[in-house]
Parts: C-alpha cells; sequence; structure tokens
C-alpha cells in the first residue's frame, strides 16, 4: 500500500469519516468538533454580515451625495465690484454654460441660485437652503426628480418651490400650504437694507433619501430665486454633472480652462473625501479584527485535532504497522480538521448572505423589539441600515476562512503522521 495509493484516496475519507462522528466514549472528539464549527460559522456569518453592510452603507452615502449635489461646482474668485463689496457672481453664465457642457464627459450644466433663508409658517421657523434652478435642470437631479417618495406634482415647480420631506416636517406642510421666506439681504431703501419676507405655494415635497438634504433643501426657480436674492442677470455657481463621477478628477483641468481665468473648482470628492477615507481605514480595521476571530474560531480545530491524535494513538499505530504511509496518515487528519473548516465557511456564507439579503426585515424586528430609536437618521444621516451583497466580499471572507482553516490543521496532522507506532503501542 505505501507508495502506491492515490493522494486522498476513498479509504481516507472513510477513516476520516468515522473518526469525526465516533461518540467520545470512542475516542472521538464530536464536542470539540462542534464548537469549531459553530465557532467558524459564526466567525464567517459576522465578516461577511459586516463587510455587506459596510459596503451597503458607502454606496448609500455615495448615492444620495452624486443623486442630490453637483459632481463638480464652479464659481468666481471674490472681486471687488464698483460699489466696494466683495461680489463672486458669474455674469456670463450662459455662455459659461455652453463653454462647460462642450467638455467631453460633462452631461449637464445648470446655473444655480444659492442662499440661507429661514423659513416659517404658523408660529414654527427652521434654516433652510434655497436652490435657484430651472424646471429643466430640476428634472435631471435623479433623487429629487426620481425620490423614494414625494408628494405634489413636480411639472407645477414655476408656480411655486418644492421642499425636502424634512422641511415639510418641521413646518408641518403639506402641498398647497403657502411656506414664507425670510433673507435679510432684501431690498435697498434709504433707511439701508430691510428684510425681504415672500410667502410661496408648496408644489412638491421630495424624499431624497440623505436627512441632512431633505431637512435644509427649498428649490425656487431660477428668475424667482434671481430677483428674490437681488441676483439679476447673474448666477452664483455652476453646477456640473459627468458621466462617470468616480473618476471626476481627471476632468478639473478641462472644466477649470472651459471656465475662464477667475473660475474656482469644487467636486464631490472633495466636500466628501475625508469622510469616504475614514470609510476605508474603518474597513481595513474591521477586516483585521474579524479576521482574528476567524482565526480565534479556527484555533478551535487545533484543540479538537490534537485530542483525537491523542484519543487515536492506539489506532494511527495500528494502521501504521499494516502498512499506512505517513503521509496516509497526515491526510486522514487533514480531511478531519479541513471538512470542519469547510462545513463551518459553507454554513456562515449562507448565513452572511441571507442576513445582507434580508436586513430590512431583520432590521426592523430588532427596532421592534427594542422599542424604536435604533438608528437615528440625523446623526447617520441615511434613513435605514443598508447592506450591499458583493462577490468579492463573500470571496475574500471564503477565502480567508479556508486558509486559516487549512493552515492550522497541518500542525496536529503531521504530528499525527510522525507518530511512532511502536512508540504507540508499547503499552497496549
Amino acid at each position: 500500500m505505501t507508495g502506491r495509493t492515490p493522494p486522498f484516496a476513498a479509504f481516507e475519507w472513510m477513516i476520516a469519516w468515522r473518526y469525526l462522528r465516533a461518540r467520545r466514549a470512542e475516542g472521538g472528539v464530536s464536542v470539540m468538533t462542534w464548537i469549531s464549527l459553530i465557532g467558524i460559522t459564526l466567525a464567517v456569518f459576522a465578516l461577511i454580515a459586516t463587510l455587506a453592510v459596510r459596503s451597503g452603507f458607502r454606496a448609500e452615502f455615495v448615492d444620495t451625495i452624486l443623486g442630490s449635489n453637483a459632481h463638480v461646482t464652479l464659481y468666481n474668485a471674490a472681486e471687488v465690484a464698483p460699489n466696494g463689496q466683495l461680489t463672486r457672481v458669474i455674469d456670463d453664465y450662459d455662455e459659461m454654460a455652453a463653454r462647460l457642457a462642450a467638455v467631453p464627459g460633462v452631461t449637464r450644466v445648470a446655473p444655480l441660485i444659492k442662499g440661507q433663508v429661514m423659513a416659517s409658517r404658523e408660529g414654527r421657523s427652521a434654516g433652510v437652503e434655497v436652490f435657484g434652478i430651472t424646471q429643466e435642470n430640476l428634472l435631471t437631479i435623479p433623487r429629487v426628480a426620481n425620490p423614494e417618495t414625494m408628494r405634489g406634482d413636480i411639472g407645477r415647480f414655476n408656480e411655486g418651490v418644492a421642499i425636502g420631506s424634512g422641511v415639510a416636517r418641521e413646518l408641518n406642510l403639506t402641498v398647497g400650504d403657502r411656506i414664507r421666506l425670510i433673507s435679510p439681504d432684501g431690498a435697498q431703501t434709504a433707511f439701508g437694507t430691510s428684510m425681504r419676507v415672500n410667502a410661496y405655494e408648496v408644489v412638491y415635497i421630495f424624499t431624497a433619501g440623505r436627512y441632512d438634504i431633505d431637512r435644509t433643501r427649498v428649490y425656487m426657480p431660477f428668475t424667482e430665486a434671481q430677483s428674490y436674492f437681488n441676483r439679476d442677470g447673474v448666477a452664483d455657481e455652476m453646477e456640473v454633472m459627468v458621466a462617470n463621477p468616480e473618476r471626476v478628477d481627471e476632468l478639473t483641468m478641462a472644466l477649470m480652462r472651459a471656465g475662464g481665468e477667475r473660475v474656482m473648482l469644487w467636486t464631490w470628492r472633495d466636500s466628501a473625501g475625508s469622510f469616504l477615507r475614514a470609510l476605508d481605514i474603518e474597513d481595513n480595521v474591521m477586516f483585521i479584527i474579524l479576521s482574528i476571530l476567524v482565526l480565534i474560531a479556527a484555533m478551535n480545530i487545533i484543540s479538537g485535532l490534537i485530542m483525537l491524535v491523542k484519543n487515536k494513538g492506539r489506532d494511527i499505530g495500528i494502521l501504521r504497522t499494516m502498512g499506512l504511509s505517513e503521509g496516509s496518515v497526515l491526510r486522514v487528519f487533514f480531511i478531519c480538521g479541513a471538512s470542519v473548516g469547510v462545513l463551518g465557511t459553507v454554513f456562515g456564507v449562507v448565513l452572511g448572505c441571507l442576513f445582507a439579503i434580508y436586513i430590512d426585515p431583520i432590521f426592523a424586528a430588532v427596532n421592534y423589539l427594542s422599542g424604536g430609536g435604533v438608528w437615528d437618521p440625523s446623526i447617520r444621516g441615511i434613513y435605514a441600515l443598508p447592506a450591499q451583497l458583493r462577490l468579492e466580499d463573500v470571496l475574500k471572507a471564503v477565502s480567508l476562512s479556508l486558509i486559516l482553516s487549512f493552515g492550522v490543521t497541518i500542525f496536529p496532522a503531521r504530528r499525527a503522521a510522525r507518530m511512532n507506532p511502536v512508540e504507540a503501542l508499547r503499552y497496549e
């Protein structure tokens, strides 16, 4: 038999299976095997679930940014106006928009009027940010034109204003109500600048999916915003959308050349880059921590195999005396340990994938059992715990688990293979 049997022959699998299912009274380690199996299952489940949540959180965060905000914002550097005040308005916004739209990779350019005002209704008040934009350009903003939920008719945008659902909730507004916007920079009079107070009908309420956007944003028709903020004939900035936001940095030089000498540029990565980098660092740290948990779970395989080798010393001696090679003995005990690792990994993958797929009902159940308030959107920015199951993350968890499981199995298996059959049978 020695030297002629192929590796992982059927009899090696048979012996390994008998050892794995043997009861403790028969010299088996079934309890330790179950502990190892459960430990690896839970560790792989935790790793996949964590990676899915982190991927989902990042994807949702980026999607809400790109779906509600400009990919690139261009504005002029400040200069001294004839009245002695600093100004950074864009006079030739139509010509600039045409030049920017001609840049390859740009999908849309929209001039904007922006200003922060106080919104009020029936004794309630809230600070909001007003975006002056044309209806044509508003319809191209994905998270506003096609939001998670909406009320009203965006087609009537030119007849009033569109507001976020957070603003509507804060001021107890619904479609058809009138909202008062109060700006400190109103009309110029002989006695100075007076506040400007205008009332507008709420024609559209949207939920973009980001708490800070829904809570503060108000869209106003562009020409009305020019009049309201004293920006007649000018725009404050240019909102640029590109075909590939992830590669927006490759377009910055071309956009600056098209914008002109005074133009300054701000991309979505500039505003969210530090947060995304923090997420990447956190992902790496979490992966390392959970990898240690997988290693700890895999270490139980060593304990189980060492006990199995000790209990099966007599059997090893008999098998070696019958002609079983060291390699066959090594493979028998390697199969014992690797089988636990493979089964634990499979069960962990199944549980982790089910968790990512059914995260919404799971999260709803946890929120219900805890009495609500588990997820505060004002802190986390989004309304629910997201999860994105990626093949890359699953393969990463599977590879890590199998490598560690196979690696730790080698040592006790080699110990069994090198056992001297004479010593094993001396006291039998």
